[in-house]
Parts: structure tokens; sequence; C-alpha cells
């Protein structure tokens, strides 16, 4: 599940409880609940990223890297 924060960039959710927790365990399992998120939420969440970049991007006052990319090495 993929919800949008107040500036509009992705955040992933647990698609059993909606907790969006799952950017601060090491074990890519919902922080309240303990579902393990699925290959394809993860995969819908990068595609949702790169959307997000693109976008910004487009815009012209996006810093470069910030939305896809520096999320990657903190999972």
């Amino acid at each position: 599940m993929i919800f949008h924060n107040p500036s509009g960039a992705p955040e992933l959710a647990c698609d059993q409880c909606g907790c969006r927790w799952f950017d601060r365990t090491k074990n890519n399992c919902c922080y309240e609940c303990g579902s393990e998120v699925s290959a394809e939420s993860i995969a819908e969440f990068q595609r949702a990223l790169l959307d997000f970049s693109a976008r910004e991007t487009h815009r012209g006052d996006a810093i470069p890297g910030e939305a896809g990319g520096a999320r990657e090495g903190k999972q």
C-alpha cells in the first residue's frame, strides 16, 4: 500500500494494518503487526519513488538523487 505525504512523496505502508514503519526495521517486516513486506510492494514503491523523482525534476526545484537513490541504501 502506498500513501503520499503532504509533499507528495510516496510512503510504503503495510498491506495488513497500514503502518508506515517499514523503513525503520531491518527485516522488511511491519513494525506494528509483523507482516512481511512483499517483493511486489517493494517494486511498486520503487516505481512510485522514480515517478515522484521525475515529477520533481520536471518542476525544476528538486535536489537530484534525493527521491530514489537516497533511500536505497537505508533499507
